[in-house]
């Protein structure tokens, strides 16, 4: 069996959310705890951290496994989506699984995957005749993985929501919350406090948690509600003065290696999140938080968080896909036009953009600048919105005008021609988008 095929038999075998969107999601943790006690509950062998939030998990996860790595500690680093190989999900100390590992894993699921014949469940009692979906299996194969490589921390990102991820079995000993924002909707509510009601699922009893953004008091209350009925000490990052000291109290400064305006709160998050590991007796020195933050990529492979893929024109990729994190990115782009004018006197936005069928593309589409020219494409995977309903939307509600592509790589093959050098490209609207354009760029 090769990697290639033992990806393929797991996809198909067990739809992805990533691909499929709703038919994929399977709610409640009964399938996740069997899981659990089969292989001997792995992940009660290290310390976890959780990371949960609509937007900025990724960013966080990441450069809190840089932070750990840089301070000599062996971290392992379970997140989602990936990008272009399954195996980005689970790292240690910034290193993937190795395709053996996956491949093993695989061919425990079936007698016979190639051949084409019905699965066969490798489980006795409890388990035999079951079926699992994706991200049960993925999380199993991760929690078993880092108790195989002896790793001293896992840092866990949740896929969705919180009180019904799969990742929910473990006791961390710190909990992060982003923020909150709309998305997926269908599954964890249509109003802010819904959504916040299911993030805050992750609180554990006695366990601290850091809240990194307050939207508002009605939000603030379901946190603090829930930490109160669990006995968590809660922490909110924006009541924090986060800087990074130096022992003798002094200030010192670096250079994030993660971009954007977004980043700004995430690093608040990121060390307030620090500060109260430090107060649970872990020791974190202020070199490696220095060097967490400044070479978080080159030391976890996180890619897709405001790349830059070339100067001129200056290109853009980042995998911001709901309201919370477009505004960021509008934002973003509307001050770097601007001050491309105010010293060339011309620049024009060129827009890539995708996005999913079960995503509100109204509300993102608002955010962005009306006056960029537009390329609307479809990614790589059924939940794909068709670039000609994408754009029929955008014209019949603001009037936006566009060229429609099939594929991403056409798509930015036609901004790249049509940009000039003092020009700006932006990629995205969906990590599916940001996907197909690293992987035929083959980054």
């Amino acid at each position: 069996m090769t990697y290639n095929q033992a990806v393929k038999y797991l996809f198909d075998a067990a739809p992805m959310f990533q691909n499929v969107g709703a038919a994929a999601y399977k709610e409640g943790l009964g399938g996740t705890l069997l899981l659990d006690e089969y292989f001997g509950h792995p992940h009660r062998n290290y310390k976890t951290i959780h990371v949960g939030g609509t937007n900025g998990k990724g960013s966080v996860t990441h450069t809190l496994a840089a932070i750990l790595q840089a301070q000599g500690y062996r971290v392992g680093l379970y997140t989602s989506p990936h990008l272009v190989d399954f195996r980005e999900r689970i790292r240690v100390n910034g290193k993937m699984i190795s395709k053996k590992r996956v491949i093993d894993f695989v061919k425990t699921l079936s007698n016979s995957p190639l051949k084409g014949e019905k699965k066969k469940s490798p489980f006795k009692g409890d388990l035999e005749g079951l079926s699992f979906s994706f991200f049960e299996l993925a999380t199993a194969l991760a929690f078993k993985y880092f108790e195989e490589q002896k790793v001293d921390f896992a840092v866990v990102e949740v896929g969705l929501g919180g009180r019904l991820d799969c990742t929910n079995i473990i006791t961390p000993i710190l909990s992060v919350i982003t923020n909150i924002s709309f998305d997926h909707v269908q599954f964890l509510g249509d109003t802010l406090p819904k959504i916040a009601s299911e993030k805050a699922g992750i609180i554990k009893p006695g366990i601290p948690v850091c809240i990194g953004e307050n939207i508002n008091e009605e939000v603030k209350a379901v946190f603090q509600n829930k930490a109160t009925e669990m006995g968590a000490p809660i922490t909110f990052a924006e009541d924090e003065n986060c800087k990074l000291s130096t022992v003798n109290g002094q200030c010192s400064t670096f250079n994030f290696q993660l971009k954007g305006l977004c980043q700004e709160k995430n690093q608040r998050t990121i060390l307030t999140s620090v500060r109260l590991l430090k107060e649970r007796g872990i020791e974190i020195s202020d070199e490696a938080i220095k060097k967490g933050f400044e070479e978080v990529c080159s030391m976890t492979g996180l890619k897709g968080r405001w790349q830059i893929l070339s100067k001129k024109p200056l290109t853009i990729c980042d995998t911001g896909h709901n309201v919370g994190g477009m505004q960021y990115i509008a934002r973003q782009l509307d001050e770097m036009r601007n001050e491309k004018l105010s010293k060339n006197g011309k620049a024009k936005l060129h827009i890539v953009f995708g996005c999913c069928h079960d995503k509100d593309v109204s509300k993102v589409l608002e955010l962005l600048p009306k006056d960029a020219i537009f390329y609307f494409t479809q990614a790589s995977v059924e939940r794909a919105m068709p670039a000609e309903t994408l754009s029929k939307i955008a014209f019949s509600i603001f009037n936006l005008q566009s060229s429609i592509y099939n594929d991403v790589e056409s798509a930015c093959k036609a901004a790249q021609a049509a940009a000039g050098e003092n020009d700006i490209i932006f990629i995205g609207g969906s990590t599916f988008v940001v996907a197909d354009l690293l992987r035929n760029m083959k980054i």
